[in-house]
């Protein structure tokens, strides 16, 4: 094949090596950002002159970070779940839905990813100040909401179009309700993509920081607003240490999906 990699000769080198000088541009700052979070000097100097836990200890000691870390927790796990149903609830009228317009319908639940946060962020806020749900919990969960569930809808609609629907068909000739059947047959059978939208619909609102901006007041701030209203007053290695923290999690998360479809594969 023209394409196949082992008959590229030497432009195999060639493509091996402008790969490494990606992966090292793109994860040499993820680097420096963890080196200077056990840095020892109270500004953001590199090399650190020593290594201590100095900031980890402040971070986790201070109220004001683990209360803007419990809140985008609480947040993000009610986005979850909420994406999650109403993503297989989508995903079943748009796979199995026989409707005029089932496409553009399709379509507009994927436009917040296509569409640039700023504009989402503005428009969401405009109508939130007239409803009165700008600065609430239940303002972050409906914006935090809209970017989440395409990620649900596109990980379950994939699971649904591998999977046989006859299994459920048959559950239902012998005595199940469609709705038992569902739940019984088709969700356990789908599990990795329903896993796979738990996770990335987790990210999407726990990292999520334009709509957060917005939609946050001097009351009610998500972890990434923190981090950024820290950056503009004052650049402690503390900041350091949260995104050290939040990219381990986030690479777990990352990568949890695939582990858990490996396992599948191998069972």
């Amino acid at each position: 094949m023209l394409l196949d990699f082992n008959r590229l000769g030497g432009l195999r080198y060639f493509l091996i090596l402008v790969t490494g000088l990606v992966l090292l541009f793109l994860i040499l700052p993820i680097v420096f950002i963890a080196a200077l979070s056990f840095g020892s000097s109270q500004w953001l100097i590199f090399p650190p002159p020593s290594w201590t836990l100095k900031w980890y200890y402040e971070l986790f000691s201070d109220p004001r970070w683990l209360y803007t870390a419990l809140t985008s927790l609480k947040i993000a796990v009610i986005v979850t779940v909420l994406s999650v149903v109403l993503g297989f609830l989508a995903s079943l009228g748009l796979n199995r839905g026989e409707f005029a317009g089932r496409e553009q319908i399709r379509a507009l639940f994927l436009t917040p990813m296509i569409l640039p946060v700023i504009v989402l962020a503005v428009a969401l806020y405009a109508l939130f100040l007239k409803l009165g749900l700008a600065g609430t919990t239940i303002g972050f969960v409906i914006a935090h909401l809209l970017v989440a569930l395409p990620f649900s809808i596109i990980s379950i609609s994939g699971a649904l179009d591998g999977f046989d629907k006859s299994i459920e068909d048959a559950a239902i000739l012998c005595g199940a309700s469609p709705w038992e059947a569902r739940l019984k047959i088709t969700v356990p059978s789908i599990r990795h993509g329903l896993f796979t939208a738990a996770v990335f619909s987790f990210l999407a609102s726990w990292d999520e920081v334009v709509l957060a901006i917005f939609m946050s007041s001097p009351t009610l701030q998500t972890l990434p607003v923190k981090i950024w209203t820290t950056l503009r007053q004052d650049l402690t290695p503390v900041v350091a240490a949260v995104s050290t923290i939040l990219v381990a999690l986030t690479s777990v998360l990352i990568f949890a999906p695939l582990v858990f479809r490996k396992r599948q594969k191998d069972d």
